[in-house]
């Protein structure tokens, strides 16, 4: 009976996940702050694909002033979405296409334009990386394809991102993702 408990237990206990956080400079006073959870037993996988992650949040920024956000959350069919994760060497590739393994498409594909509008996205391929803004590819954001981009456990160090403090855990995003969906 005790077995039979303490299993059922086992099971009714949910998964545990481990949060991250990451910012992004880029050119000319462009930043990119942002969260992801991935599942624990997860964490020993050589490299995370964007099934794998069950929240992620991004914000940008030019010269401290906000741009937008993306929550997955807003993910839709034709929605460009790709993120690889190396969670051994705490990183996001780059430098390859953005829809393969070493590039990033978070809500903006290959030419940057497909964030919507009002949007914001990020892209990371060939060619550089970038962001759009309100489905409009902003070049002058590009940095280099090959700039390394790290990411961070939650909470154990002071990220600073060139800007003001990081927004907060993914739970505190619904408010900031409500307000600028209505913008």
């Amino acid at each position: 009976m005790i077995r039979a408990a303490a299993l059922l237990l086992a099971l009714a206990s949910p998964a545990t996940a481990a949060d991250f956080e990451f910012c992004w400079e880029g050119a000319n006073g462009y930043r990119m702050e942002g969260t992801m959870t991935v599942p624990d037993e997860l964490m020993d996988e050589p490299l995370l694909t964007h099934n794998d992650i069950t929240a992620f949040f991004i914000q940008g920024f030019k010269d401290d002033v906000p741009l937008g956000a993306w929550d997955m959350r807003q993910l839709t069919p034709t929605t460009s979405w790709n993120l690889s994760f190396d969670p051994r060497g705490m990183v996001f590739p780059t430098g390859g296409m953005h829809d393969g393994p070493k590039g990033q498409a978070w809500n903006a594909g290959g030419r940057a334009d497909d964030c919507g509008d009002p949007g914001f996205g990020f892209n990371s391929g060939t060619n550089a990386q970038d962001v759009c803004v309100n489905n409009v590819w902003r070049t002058d954001s590009m940095i280099n394809r090959y700039t390394r981009f790290p990411v961070f456990a939650a909470g154990t160090i002071n990220l600073d991102c060139g800007g003001v403090a990081l927004l907060g855990s993914i739970e505190d995003t619904s408010a900031f993702t409500a307000q600028s969906a209505s913008n």
